[in-house]
């Protein structure tokens, strides 16, 4: 996914940022700082500090801790819903959520706390040519040029520092994860989030390496070379990540590591097979190339088009833990198999680019064959609108201002508008009266006579109402081609299930979230196992 850190070449650069005011109360009033701190650095992206933070988080709190999650600044288009939010609420008077990075909410889980929008106080959502949404404390800002957040972001410092200090004022032990390379010096004097941001909130630091990229010892002698004095001194030790192998062959490497840097070696941590059974976050995990045959001949076979903005794809992960079905992202270039049984269009953070890229991709005419051969479709958020005749965004809210024609599979129409809708929603399907419950994250607004036949029926979670709710999505006459609003609907195992058998599956006795638990158990046993928790605990402060 690219950084608009990086992007000057953004043509929207010379637009405006969007005005910003924190209000936000003294930290005196936050009382004295209870928790220790941690922070996990990388020596790059990708190095597993998410899934180091989860782990250890779910590792001492079963300790008896209380912990929280935290990282400064995010940037991911897979977000999840939380509790609370600074907004105040709607015209339609219902109380908007917040939204956080997908990370920080499995850390929430591994902690056995709900998610909370100051544990990802700024998360930033790419979208096409124009830099990327900033998101304030759950709150989407508007859309904003990389060279301009670059030069605005330490503004939201005080909001960042904020965040911080109320979960420590709650919490035995905060563990902070840093954004990419702590090592980017030319971004020093704005950070929020790795060395600026450990030395405004007094945090020490420990530096993770990725062994299975290799450059291990580079990319850590690297990292102390290009710091200050000062940041060096933060670095209370450093751990090499995802081993295989004999790790005796590494050692000489890390006595050099410690020779050039001074840093104390705090272990290795070896490769946990359970990894894909947590959610993603980056949408580089969906770049895996695919096999050219299905796997299995009685498999239910759905094929998801990699969109170039694709957002919450973990919608998807309960399908593809089911193992009466095989499950595929067609990677750009790959046709749509001419023996899928379901193609399902998912999120999308830019719906009208990404149309361009169902269109360039020749998906958009694989998708019609297959609707005419008896396939079915599905669209989940964005999906579900590129469904419709039309996508209008006459305020530019995801790029130029204009009109995209839609696939034309349902008779409807969309509109972008500048209103975000973010509430947890109760649910049926309608027709089997089957149980659901996700979330809603959208900026659109779809009308026309295909929401006549809607597919489900909706109330907002925990609601007391007794009353029908509001009908949501859509259905072709000949319940082929769907669609709706709704994410994470697929976690809700007996709705999951019987869409699978109306689909031709049999689906499996699986307890999604139960499989989400035992692999963060997983996880932190795997830690336990690897690492000196009591150690890195003495290194907090």
């Amino acid at each position: 996914m690219s950084d608009p850190r990086n992007d000057p070449s953004d043509p929207s650069s010379s637009s405006q940022a969007p005005s910003i005011k924190l209000d936000l109360p003294p930290l005196a009033n936050h009382g004295p700082r209870r928790a220790k701190s941690l922070m996990i650095q990388g020596t790059a992206s990708d190095v597993g500090k998410s899934l180091l933070v989860a782990g250890l988080c779910r590792a001492y709190a079963r300790r008896g801790l209380v912990v929280r999650p935290f990282k400064a600044q995010n940037m991911s288009n897979n977000a999840a819903v939380t509790e609370d939010s600074d907004a105040a609420p709607g015209a339609d008077g219902e109380r908007s959520r917040g939204e956080i990075g997908r990370a920080q909410a499995l850390q929430a889980r591994a902690c056995g706390v709900p998610p909370s929008i100051h544990m990802n106080p700024v998360l930033l959502k790419p979208q096409t040519n124009i830099g990327s949404q900033v998101v304030l404390r759950g709150r989407a800002l508007g859309n904003c040029p990389a060279r301009v957040y670059h030069e605005m972001r330490q503004g939201l410092m005080p909001a960042v520092l904020d965040s911080f200090e109320r979960l420590c004022a709650e919490a035995d032990l905060v563990l902070v994860e840093g954004a990419g390379s702590g090592a980017e010096i030319y971004l020093r004097h704005c950070d929020i989030t790795n060395m600026h941001f450990a030395e405004r909130a007094g945090v020490p630091v420990v530096v993770v390496g990725d062994l299975d990229k290799g450059g291990t010892m580079a990319s850590l002698v690297g990292t102390w070379l290009l710091l200050d004095q000062a940041d060096r001194e933060r670095v209370v030790g450093y751990l090499v990540n995802k081993f295989r192998g004999d790790f005796s062959l590494f050692e000489p490497a890390c006595e050099t590591i410690t020779a050039h840097t001074g840093w104390p070696f705090l272990g290795v941590l070896r490769w946990f097979e359970g990894a894909s059974r947590l959610p993603a976050e980056d949408s580089l995990a969906l770049e895996r190339p695919a096999e050219q045959d299905w796997s299995g001949a009685g498999a239910l076979k759905i094929a998801v088009p990699r969109l170039s903005r694709v957002a919450n794809f973990d919608d998807l992960d309960p399908l593809a833990a089911e193992p009466g079905v095989d499950l595929r992202w067609l990677q750009s270039g790959q046709p749509l198999p001419a023996d899928t049984h379901v193609v399902i269009l998912p999120g999308s953070k830019a719906t009208r680019a990404d149309l361009a890229t169902l269109r360039r991709e020749g998906w958009d005419i694989d998708i019609l064959a297959h609707v005419r051969r008896g396939g079915r479709v599905l669209g989940l958020c964005a999906g579900f609108q590129m469904l419709g005749r039309l996508v209008r965004d006459p305020l530019g809210i995801e790029g130029e201002p204009g009109d995209t024609p839609g696939l034309g599979l349902l008779d409807m129409v969309t509109e972008i508008s500048s209103e975000k809708r973010l509430l947890e929603i109760d649910g049926t399907e309608l027709g089997s009266g089957c149980a659901l419950s996700g979330y809603e994250m959208h900026m659109g607004r779809s009308s026309g006579p295909a929401l006549e036949q809607p597919w489900l029926r909706l109330t907002a979670a925990g609601s007391e109402a007794s009353g029908d709710g509001r009908p949501e999505g859509a259905m072709s006459a000949d319940g082929r081609v769907m669609g709706g609003y709704v994410h994470g609907l697929f976690s809700s195992d007996s709705f999951r299930a019987h869409w699978l058998e109306q689909v031709g599956a049999r689906a499996a006795q699986l307890d999604f979230i139960a499989r989400i638990e035992a692999a963060l158990d997983e996880l932190a046993d795997h830690i336990e196992a690897n690492l000196d928790l009591e150690a890195l605990l003495a290194l907090a402060r």
